[in-house]
């Protein structure tokens, strides 16, 4: 007899372990379970939609449910809210939200991969209609219909983690007055302040006013419709509100049947997205993983980390035995003209972790200084000391940098020494890089260092 799979959660990882499942073992019966009415779409393009650049939310989709059907033979159920596992009867309970009813459907593996959600402390007034978060395609919808059928000039964004910068990008584009909002002392989570700074100047130069170590109070509805938000730091009203605080993993359905969770109420798994409950898997932004250098379960929410680990768990669902090798921790983001990006441990995070870390920055040029469009770029990077092993990097500049960063996450899985990365063969010629690539510079810095 065929056996069941059924998926819960329709976006990165959870269709990624359907179609990696059905791909390798087209006898199983996939079923995916999803909460809201879209499936398989970009998530990380919403601030692009908002902003008009990507024109149709339709083209931040991938498939289709019903090319899921017919290309792939995957049935993919929308609307459909989970509400209860039962591992011992192997069944999953659902609420069908277009016929409003119970549906009780048989597993005989299950993937969890329910994503994670905004966080929304208990901010009095943050219920406010002209509030948003900023997670789902619906998110995205919601925003984009009310800056059309509103007024809107002055908006402003709590949080200024990636999805904060992006926003306020996005925003400043549509020609708003924006005002940014930050709780800690720096902006860009755990950055170091030699990549910060020069964020902030852009933003700045670009007429986003930044409030750190500013801490929200309340948002109060005035009766000309504005949002009054009282501050740490005083007051100030706006039309409309981006909330860019951070996520929590969707975890509660998992814990109530039995799955144990890790860091921050994610779902922990091991190497193969297995859980501690048998043929229960779990992968994306609702579950651990493993960070490369620190040996550690953390959880870390990415796309491209939901997309490996849904593979993985789709694969050894089939019957393969298949491993997810863990992060670094990269990061990349766009702020007007700057590329942002961040892999491995900053400074701090190697200091906190007790490990004996020396850091060297550089500013140099993205091409040759002769070449016009010539751009600064500042790298930092991180080295062990007794070891000389590469620990992190971070990079800030006007071109390239995403593609920079990858080499130093390249050698971050090798366990490269800072020696091995100052020897490396990289391309040079005028257009893309000085002669002395803007990465061995600061690793043969580093060397003296160390």
């Amino acid at each position: 007899m065929s056996e069941n799979l059924i998926v819960v959660g329709g976006v990165a990882a959870g269709m990624s372990a359907a179609s990696q499942a059905k791909r390798r073992r087209p006898s199983l019966n996939v079923t995916v379970l999803e909460k809201s009415e879209f499936v398989s779409y970009g998530s990380c393009g919403l601030p692009y939609y908002i902003m008009d650049v990507v024109k149709k939310h339709t083209d931040l989709i991938a498939i289709t449910k019903e090319k899921f059907k017919s290309v792939r033979d995957i049935n993919v159920l929308t609307k459909m809210e989970v509400v209860g596992i039962d591992p011992k009867e192997g069944k999953v309970r659902a609420i069908d939200q277009n016929e409003k009813k119970d549906v009780v459907l048989p597993y005989d593996y299950l993937a969890i991969a329910t994503g994670a959600s905004p966080t929304r402390p208990p901010i009095p007034g943050i219920g406010n209609h002209a509030i948003f978060q900023i997670r789902t395609l619906d998110d995205g919808l919601a925003i984009k219909g009310y800056i059309k059928s509103s007024h809107v000039k002055r908006a402003a964004i709590i949080g200024a983690g990636y999805i904060g910068m992006e926003m306020a990008e996005a925003m400043k584009g549509l020609g708003f007055e924006v005002i940014v909002v930050e709780r800690l002392p720096n902006i860009l989570g755990g950055m170091d302040g030699e990549i910060t700074s020069v964020v902030e100047r852009t933003l700045e130069g670009n007429g986003v006013r930044v409030l750190k170590s500013t801490e929200v109070r309340s948002f109060d509805r005035k009766d000309s419709g504005m949002i009054r938000i009282e501050t740490t730091g005083g007051s100030f009203d706006v039309d409309m509100v981006i909330l860019g605080i951070g996520v929590r993993p969707n975890s509660e359905i998992a814990k109530s049947a039995g799955v144990v969770t890790g860091e921050h109420d994610a779902i922990l798994v091991n190497e193969k997205m297995e859980t501690n409950v048998p043929h229960v898997y779990s992968a994306g932004d609702c579950a651990t993983a493993k960070h490369i250098l620190l040996k550690k379960d953390l959880f870390i929410p990415m796309g491209t980390t939901a997309n490996k680990q849904g593979r993985i768990a789709g694969a050894n669902i089939s019957g393969a035995n298949e491993v997810f090798k863990g992060v670094a921790g990269t990061a990349v983001v766009k702020v007007f003209d700057l590329e942002v990006a961040k892999t491995g441990l900053t400074e701090k995070e190697a200091r906190d972790n007790k490990l004996n870390a020396v850091a060297t920055t550089i500013t140099s040029k993205t091409r040759a200084h002769y070449y016009p469009g010539s751009r600064p770029i500042t790298v930092k990077l991180v080295v062990e000391k007794k070891s000389r092993r590469l620990l992190g990097a971070q990079m800030v500049g006007g071109e390239g940098v995403s593609k920079r960063i990858d080499i130093v996450v390249a050698g971050l899985y090798k366990g490269m020494t800072i020696d091995e990365l100052s020897r490396l063969d990289l391309s040079y010629a005028p257009p893309f890089a000085p002669v002395s690539p803007d990465i061995l510079a600061p690793a043969n810095d580093a060397m003296k260092k160390v």
